[in-house]
């Protein structure tokens, strides 16, 4: 079978989506869980957008080994310098760089002619390829350029030296008919084109990104790109669980393969959507909460006679399997380290000894701790990793009546040690706590998203808060979990206060670094 690459771009198409604002070390988790899945390739980010950025990426670089990390970059020869320097430690270094092909975007965005067009992608991908071994090149809003066009392009790319060619679908606007007609078009009229990838890009905004991609492979594509859980800007992109579950059901049609390990696919998921604060809907293809329930009656007795009457996805298959709850309040060290190392966690025993007195504090607390309790402590130690001074929450305390104002009163741990206290009151508890959190961080913050769900089901589950605001300007979103809701909501919100200050002290020690 013709093996597929899989193009993992969840850390920059998809952290584009908006109210999504992962940190280095975030990011850093998940490049590692995407090296589990066993992803071709992973997208890192964007290194010349941002200090921050170009951290991650750097970070990830020097990480992962198992799969093959890129960078975005423009058409500039600072953005490929500054994203070699980025890459430069990588097992293999690899660039993806993109300009706009489509008459609306040359004529509107670029405002260039398409002979300028031509000339800026051959410069900067032979320029690249001075540095780099691994060059993509994309057509951004591909689809809608002229076919003629992308032809006499795509040639003169390939001849300066780009080992990728990626044709993508930009704003969701193609057919499956017809994008695989456009990748067909390209394998018969651009020369060398056997001796490159050819890669398929698609967004959602119609839905029709998974069909569209199955019809890029279909005609002639080496590779897909793609998110966990279809994340990214307006619609998303193509969900690649989709892509990779798609293809190991239906192999005896379609007979593509890829190298992807569907049993790490239910906690990549998971990770991405505890991470990202973005939530899996309901009714999610693979990974949603419904995938696998059988509510209808008529349902309920096949599964009962045979499972494969409906379900043509084992859960097993994705990784998620049922494991024994075997820890409680009396569990030891042992146990819990043991259930750590089991769930895929690598902790030191520092942070391990950090989950455990956490996990120790919620069994008092919780009648049964399940496995996606589990997943947040562990998550949570695995992903603290900043030396910046932040705020801390050592109490809140909400007075409420149907009658009464709603009270917050808040003891924290400022950045510079001092413990402060302060009140405020609010139209509702929250509103409350969010007024008393604004005077104390002495910013002007704006509250863009809010909301709570649970972890689990019950009524002692967790509640997970995520908090999307704006303070002096900036945007960032903050996520806790908390058995209290208004407890996890109080925490969100000095999460994402503290990535502020986290993401100023990258700024600034990236610019004094590189000031003479």
């Amino acid at each position: 079978m013709r093996k597929i690459d899989i193009f993992d771009t969840t850390l920059r198409d998809g952290e584009q989506a908006a109210g999504i604002n992962l940190n280095t070390a975030e990011k850093l988790e998940i490049a590692r869980q995407l090296e589990k899945l066993e992803v071709t390739i992973i997208e890192a980010g964007f290194p010349a957008s941002s200090p921050g950025d170009f951290q991650a990426v750097q970070k990830i670089a020097n990480t992962v080994k198992g799969s093959i990390v890129t960078g975005l970059a423009r058409t500039i020869k600072s953005d490929i310098d500054t994203t070699w320097e980025a890459l430069k430690g990588a097992e293999q270094p690899h660039i993806h760089t993109f300009l706009a092909t489509s008459p609306i975007h040359m004529q509107y965005k670029l405002m260039k002619t398409p002979d300028e067009v031509v000339e800026l992608a051959v410069e900067a991908v032979k320029y690249a390829k001075k540095k780099f071994p691994l060059v993509q090149w994309s057509a951004e809003d591909a689809f809608r350029s002229d076919p003629e066009f992308l032809v006499r392009i795509v040639n003169q790319v390939i001849a300066a030296g780009a080992t990728t060619i990626n044709i993508p679908d930009t704003v969701g606007y193609a057919s499956p008919m017809e994008y695989g007609a456009l990748f067909r078009y390209l394998k018969e009229n651009v020369t060398g084109i056997d001796k490159v990838k050819l890669s398929a890009h698609c967004h959602n905004d119609l839905g029709m990104a998974t069909a569209n991609t199955i019809a890029a492979i279909e005609n002639g594509a080496d590779q897909v790109e793609g998110t966990i859980n279809g994340i990214g800007e307006r619609a998303g992109n193509v969900a690649l669980e989709e892509i990779a579950v798609a293809l190991h059901i239906r192999k005896d049609f379609y007979g593509y393969e890829t190298d992807i390990n569907l049993k790490e696919i239910k906690r990549t998921s998971q990770l991405v959507s505890q991470l990202t604060g973005v939530v899996i809907q309901p009714n999610k293809a693979v990974v949603g909460k419904n995938a696998f329930a059988h509510e209808s009656g008529i349902h309920q007795d096949g599964m009962l006679k045979n499972p494969e009457t409906y379900e043509i996805i084992t859960p097993a298959l994705i990784g998620e399997s049922e494991i024994p709850l075997a820890l409680g309040k009396h569990s030891g060290r042992h146990a819990f380290k043991d259930r750590s190392i089991k769930m895929g966690f690598e902790l030191s025993d520092e942070k391990l000894n950090d989950a455990f007195i956490e996990f120790k504090k919620l069994a008092d607390r919780k009648k049964e701790i399940t496995e996606d309790d589990l997943f947040v402590l562990f998550t949570d130690q695995q992903i603290q990793s900043s030396d910046t001074p932040v705020y801390q929450l050592k109490n809140v305390q909400v007075q409420y009546g149907t009658a009464n104002v709603p009270t917050a009163m808040v003891s924290a741990i400022t950045p510079g040690g001092e413990e402060v206290n302060k009140a405020a009151t609010g139209s509702g508890s929250v509103e409350a706590i969010f007024n008393t959190l604004e005077e104390l961080v002495q910013g002007e913050v704006h509250i863009l998203d809010y909301r709570v769900t649970s972890i689990g089901k019950g009524r002692d589950a967790l509640g997970e808060a995520v908090v999307n605001l704006s303070l002096n300007g900036h945007v960032s979103t903050g996520r806790d979990v908390a058995q209290d809701v208004l407890e996890a909501s109080a925490k969100a919100y000095l999460n994402a206060i503290n990535r502020q200050l986290i993401n100023a002290d990258v700024r600034e020690k990236r610019v004094a670094v590189s000031t003479p």
